[in-house]
C-alpha cells in the first residue's frame, strides 16, 4: 500500500505546488476574487494583529507561498499531516471565492459547479490524507497502551520484588537454623 500512497500523495501536492507557483508569480490575476474572502477577512487579521499584512494582495501571496510549502511536503512524504490539514484549510476560502457557482451567471454557471466539486474532492483527498496514520497506531492510542504497558511493568516488578523478599527471607530464617 506504501507506493500507492506515495503515488497519491505526490499527484495530490503537485497540483497545490503548480498552483501556488502560478499564483505567487502573478497574484494579481487572482487578487479580484480573493477579495471576497480577504475583505471580510482583513478587519479580523487588523484586531489579531496591526502589523500583519491584510490586503488581498499579500494575503494571496502568503495562501500561494503556504500551499507551495505544504503541497512539496505533502508530495515528498515529509509532515504528511500538518502539510495536508494546511491545504484543507486553504482551500476552503480558496473554493468560496473562486467558484462561487450559486451567484455566478448562468451561461458561467456549470464551469463554476465543475470547479467547485471539483475543489470539494480535493478537500476529500486533503482530509483523508491528514487522518492517514499510515496503518500505525494514532498518538493517542499509543501513549494509552504505552502507559498500560508500563502500569503493567511496574505490577510484575513490585510482585517480583514481594516474591524474592520472602524468598529471601525464608533463606536467612533456614540459615539461622543451620548450625556453625
Amino acid at each position: 500500500m506504501k507506493p500507492v500512497r506515495a503515488a497519491a500523495r505526490a499527484m495530490l501536492g503537485a497540483i497545490f505546488v503548480i498552483n501556488g507557483v502560478r499564483v505567487a508569480i502573478d497574484p494579481d490575476s487572482r487578487v479580484p476574487a480573493a477579495k471576497r474572502v480577504t475583505d471580510r477577512a482583513a478587519p479580523l487579521i487588523e484586531r489579531v494583529d496591526p502589523r500583519l499584512p491584510s490586503d488581498a494582495r499579500s494575503l494571496t501571496r502568503l495562501k500561494a507561498g503556504a500551499d507551495v510549502v505544504a503541497g512539496a511536503l505533502l508530495a515528498t512524504g515529509h509532515l504528511t499531516r500538518p502539510a495536508a490539514a494546511v491545504l484543507a484549510a486553504g482551500l476552503i476560502p480558496t473554493t468560496v471565492a473562486g467558484h462561487p457557482f450559486w451567484s455566478a451567471p448562468k451561461d458561467e454557471r456549470r464551469q463554476q459547479e465543475t470547479h467547485f466539486f471539483k475543489n470539494l474532492g480535493l478537500l476529500g483527498g486533503l482530509l483523508l490524507a491528514a487522518a492517514d496514520t499510515e496503518g500505525r497506531p494514532n498518538l493517542r492510542y499509543r501513549t494509552s497502551h504505552a502507559l498500560e504497558r508500563s502500569q503493567q511493568s511496574a505490577r510484575r516488578a513490585v510482585r517480583t520484588a514481594r516474591r524474592e523478599a520472602r524468598i529471601a527471607a525464608r533463606s536467612a530464617a533456614a540459615a539461622r537454623k543451620l548450625p556453625g
